[in-house]
């Protein structure tokens, strides 16, 4: 209500608004606990995906962070390989203790190499993880906005319902309500 005196609500809302006040018939109460209930476990289902929706954003997040990671160990091992090269054309080029020098920084380099190699690799393997938990928090999320629109559409349905006051198109109220139970229930068994 607004201060000059102006109540401005939707049909829907009267009607509730009358049976609260006056009783009204079992068909309207029954059908405006329906959308109350309807409401309720649609707000959950949406709060659902936008949790899902997160989880999948900071999952992206740290497979970005391990792949840039894992590129800076690639880009590591790439410097070790030409200071490696370098030391293997010394070799070739010098004779005595300085060859011996550079046969063993060869060595040391491709030690080096080994442990730079597994480390960029655990990067990689990390990174594909995380990826695959995003895209799977992804098609969760998908689920939940997909139940969640079902079950609007069931609480539209049910609003004109009542205002046409047309049973049958029950059937539909009940159709998308199902069909929003189950793709939601599919959400939380991660289907």
């Amino acid at each position: 209500m607004s201060g000059q005196g102006f109540h401005i609500h939707g049909p829907h809302d009267h009607e509730v608004e009358h049976v609260a006040q006056h009783g009204g018939d079992s068909f309207t109460s029954k059908l405006a606990v329906l959308t109350a209930v309807l409401s309720t476990v649609g707000a959950i289902f949406g709060y659902m995906g936008g949790h899902s929706q997160n989880s999948a954003l900071l999952f992206k997040n740290e497979s970005s962070i391990q792949k840039t990671a894992a590129s800076n160990q690639w880009n590591y091992y790439q410097a070790k390989s030409n200071k490696q090269n370098l030391a293997e054309l010394s070799v070739v080029l010098t004779q005595g203790e300085a060859q011996q020098k550079f046969k063993q920084e060869v060595e040391r380099y491709q030690a080096e190499k080994k442990e730079i190699k597994i480390e960029a690799e655990k990067l990689e393997a990390a990174a594909a993880k995380a990826n695959e938990k995003s895209e799977l928090e992804m098609h969760v999320h998908e689920r939940w906005a997909m139940a969640t629109t079902l079950l609007q559409i069931a609480i539209a349905l049910s609003a004109i319902t009542l205002l046409t006051r047309k049973r049958w198109m029950l059937g539909g109220v009940y159709g998308a309500t199902a069909a929003g139970l189950v793709v939601g229930a599919m959400g939380y068994l991660h289907l």
